[in-house]
């Protein structure tokens, strides 16, 4: 195997914020590292669709206020669209009680990080929703989703999401609890006594059974089906 073969593939990020010195600075940030380049800038969420396609983007940087097309609806359309179904959208918003973040995981939306957040933190999102993973970990973010699922309609559950539960075997059922409390691979394996790659095995037989893109919608699934219930405290 050659030397270029051996070499992780660059992660093609896209930054869509309608405040140009933000991209500018994301864009100092992620071109600095060895493993990811900015491959385009969108200052709308329409523009942030059309360059995700046209530019091959693995991870997009989604502001949620924009004109126009907003960042929750860009995610949706990213979400929806066949052909970027590979795309991660990690939501970047200045209130991290913002409403709008479950909405923009119910969307489809791998996570979110606050615009305040430490440079090692964006870039370590990044390579976190490249890799499948959610950004769910903090128990603020946890308690958060709880909270506004729990606000919405019918409590926040929905029916079809309970109804899809039933093609889960009992052990992915267990698992799916584990991995709504925000809990990893690996800390799933030590609480069930598994091997890890067991527990990614059913992480990802849940993720088919239900449609989930990622273990992010699988943490709202939970939630929406009654799983897991919200914590009032």
């Amino acid at each position: 195997m050659t030397a270029a073969q051996q070499a992780p593939a660059t992660i093609r990020v896209l930054l869509a914020d309608d405040q140009a010195l933000l991209r500018s600075a994301f864009r100092v940030l992620v071109d600095s590292e060895p493993d990811m380049e900015v491959v385009g800038e969108a200052s709308d969420g329409a523009e942030a669709v059309r360059l995700a396609k046209e530019r091959g983007a693995d991870v997009v940087l989604m502001d949620i206020r924009m004109p126009g097309t907003d960042g929750l609806a860009a995610t949706r359309l990213i979400s929806a669209d066949p052909a970027l179904a590979h795309v991660r959208v990690v939501i970047l918003t200045t209130f991290e009680v913002d409403d709008y973040v479950v909405q923009s995981l119910r969307a489809g939306a791998s996570g979110f990080l606050g615009k305040g957040s430490e440079p090692e933190e964006l870039l370590n999102a990044i390579r976190v929703a490249h890799g499948g993973e959610a950004l769910l970990s903090p128990a603020a973010t946890k308690g958060l989703i709880a909270r506004f699922l729990a606000q919405g309609d019918d409590d926040g559950r929905d029916p079809a999401h309970s109804d899809r539960l039933g093609t889960l075997t009992g052990r992915e059922r267990e698992v799916l609890v584990q991995v709504a409390g925000g809990h990893s691979n690996d800390e799933i394996a030590e609480r069930l006594a598994v091997s890890p790659l067991t527990v990614k095995t059913h992480v990802n037989r849940a993720m088919a059974k239900l449609g989930a893109r990622d273990r992010a919608q699988l943490v709202v699934m939970a939630y929406e089906s009654g799983l897991v219930r919200p914590r009032t405290e």
